[in-house]
């Protein structure tokens, strides 16, 4: 999980965020964050049951063997331990934000993605040390895990990471706390069922053996740098290097059209909670889209494709440079010197039988301006 997590977080901060989440296209950040939820509850509810009933397998079966002496308390022990955690996340998760959402808005609101991730976060926690810990203990390591993943998951949000499925709170914090835990909580009785051997157990109990051991608490968060630090070592070199050839990301004007359109020859869906302006608007998104692809096709059948390899466009960007502006992430789709969006025209732009006429400052070729009517 940490490895997951930490993976998550490396491809986010290199990616950046979808395109109008904290920035405008001018790339000036935004007030309040558009929040841009999943487009199935069902589904994601379905989702995490799917996850809950597969994490029985994960963590009970891994004893590998039933026949061996006392294997059967080991597996019992872990189903249990396995319940109770993600149980205890999933309450904590909803308390609290239903909590902050009535301290901040007045009203009492209760948000089941994050109840399910708060679900997720037990189960994640508790991976590492399901089979070595009491009852009491994976609900306080439950708790925790929601808490930690509400927390988190905010802070991402404040700091302009984003985390569309909340894969670093979820995986990469609670991948660490459950490593903790176990240097926490490791019983005695059940590190020797489990393992075979007690000489060193959660820091909790080796306080009541008189002797303050701390070695397996230190083990786990040794384990934890070295995982750190070998996938920051091994993804970041292996993202960044797919962002600078413009592999990373789609297209921008792709992010508002939809990947549908692009990467499976799909249609446009039309949304009923849309106006007839916005639906508008959204036709002539498309038929932009629809313009670029024709230059695309048009660009490699003129010059090749070792041509179109080797131009200074990156393949996310192969469109008009003037229309995508400097940002190669979609922070910003259209450069300072042009209108905001298609919606909104300036007083000093030109009006064409009502086509908006974008202007760049760069001449072509031939001395005189580009001009592009959208």
């Amino acid at each position: 999980h940490i490895t997951g997590g930490m993976t998550a977080l490396i491809a986010t901060m290199i990616l950046g965020p979808r395109t109008g989440r904290f920035y405008d296209l001018r790339g000036k950040v935004l007030d309040d964050p558009k929040e841009m939820p999943g487009h199935s509850l069902a589904l994601q509810c379905l989702g995490t049951f799917i996850l809950w009933f597969g994490w029985y397998g994960f963590n009970s079966g891994s004893i590998i063997s039933l026949t061996n002496e006392d294997n059967y308390y080991i597996v019992s022990h872990t189903a249990i331990n396995t319940t109770l955690s993600a149980a205890a996340g999933c309450v904590m998760t909803l308390f609290l934000s239903t909590t902050v959402a009535e301290r901040f808005t007045g009203e009492i609101t209760f948000n089941l993605p994050y109840a399910m991730n708060g679900c997720l976060s037990g189960l994640v926690a508790i991976t590492a040390g399901c089979s070595v810990v009491e009852s009491w203990a994976s609900i306080i390591t439950g708790l925790v895990a929601g808490a930690l993943y509400l927390g988190f998951s905010k802070l991402l949000v404040r700091r302009r990471i984003d985390d569309a499925v909340d894969a670093i709170p979820v995986h990469m914090i609670n991948g660490m706390w459950g490593c903790i835990s176990v240097g926490l909580f490791a019983e005695p009785g059940l590190m020797k069922a489990v393992y075979n051997t007690d000489a060193h157990v959660g820091w909790f109990y080796s306080w009541g053996r008189g002797s303050a051991d701390g070695i397996l608490l230190a083990c786990q968060l040794v384990g934890i740098l070295f995982v750190i630090g070998w996938v920051v070592g091994t993804m970041a070199p292996f993202f960044w290097m797919l962002h600078y050839f413009g592999y990373l990301r789609a297209d921008s004007l792709e992010e508002v059209v939809g990947l549908d359109i692009g990467y499976t020859g799909g249609h446009p869906k039309r949304h009923d909670d849309l106006d007839q302006q916005m639906h508008d608007k959204m036709d002539e998104y498309i038929k932009e889209y629809e313009h670029r692809q024709r230059e695309k096709a048009l660009r490699k059948a003129n010059e090749g494709r070792r041509n179109v390899r080797n131009s200074p466009l990156p393949a996310s960007s192969i469109h008009s440079h003037s229309l995508h502006g400097s940002s190669y992430h979609g922070r910003r789709i259209i450069s300072s010197q042009m209108i905001e969006s298609l919606d909104t025209i300036s007083d000093g732009n030109q009006r064409t039988n009502g086509t908006a006429v974008i202007t760049s400052e760069e001449p072509d070729n031939s001395g005189s301006n580009q001009e592009r009517a959208v």
